[in-house]
């Protein structure tokens, strides 16, 4: 079942001359449960693709499907809702909030959620499963790269999204710390059945994943999958 659905989206941004086709005839279908790669050069449309997809752009033709809803035709609120109700956003400088220690900035979502109450259980559950809960009282500034993005995952990972969307999520990491990562986010595919799409320039760690979608010049040149959607598990 096609959780993400993307129908002829072009995204042009610029007037006249100074015109820039970040995106053209963009057609494509993610599965449920999937674990997705998304590379190519810079400035091949990667950023671009997964920020259309969050709805934090709008394509300037085609249609965006995110379980069935086309996020182009929700108001502004609606949107918001949606997106942080069923899309969760993990970013290569982790965009934590300096003011607020771990646990306020992994509860933040929730807080904005005013359908939701704060479940600590679940919060002190993921927490733990990304070995920071001993950090919580800590403040981004105090911890290591790697904890900053372990922070990241959770926060994204507070409202248990349908798709988890990571834009060069290990960029900033060393080698080490990179698989650890990695394994988080396989294990949440598999643990929440979600679907995650990934952004990276790093083709090693793209060939970890069930497939492999290369873009250029705003192009999907390939995108077949390389194993059945497994939600990232021992075969990636």
């Amino acid at each position: 079942m096609s959780i993400l659905e993307l129908q002829h989206v072009e995204k042009i941004y610029g007037e006249k001359e100074n015109q820039v086709h970040a995106l053209r005839d963009v057609s494509l279908q993610v599965e449920e449960g999937e674990f997705a790669a998304i590379v190519g050069t810079s400035g091949s449309g990667k950023s671009t693709l997964l920020n259309l997809i969050g709805g934090l752009d709008n394509p300037t033709k085609g249609k965006v499907l995110v379980k069935s809803r086309e996020i182009g035709s929700l108001s502004r609120k609606e949107l918001t809702i949606f997106r942080r109700r069923n899309i969760g956003f993990v970013f290569q400088n982790y965009s934590l909030m300096p003011v607020l220690n771990v646990y306020d900035n992994v509860a933040l979502p929730v807080t904005f959620d005013r359908g939701k109450h704060r479940n600590h259980k679940y919060i002190e559950e993921l927490l733990r499963e990304l070995g920071i809960w001993e950090k919580r009282k800590k403040y981004p500034n105090e911890l290591s790269g790697g904890q900053q993005q372990r922070v990241a995952i959770a926060r994204a990972l507070v409202n248990k999204p349908h798709v988890l969307l990571c834009d060069e999520p290990t960029g900033n990491l060393d080698s080490a710390t990179t698989i650890e990562v990695m394994g988080l986010l396989k294990a949440s595919c598999r643990k929440y059945k979600q679907t995650i799409l990934m952004v990276t320039h790093n083709e090693a760690i793209a060939q970890t994943c069930d497939r492999v979608i290369h873009i250029e010049d705003g192009r999907i040149v390939t995108g077949n999958r390389r194993f059945p959607a497994k939600g990232g598990d021992d075969v990636c």
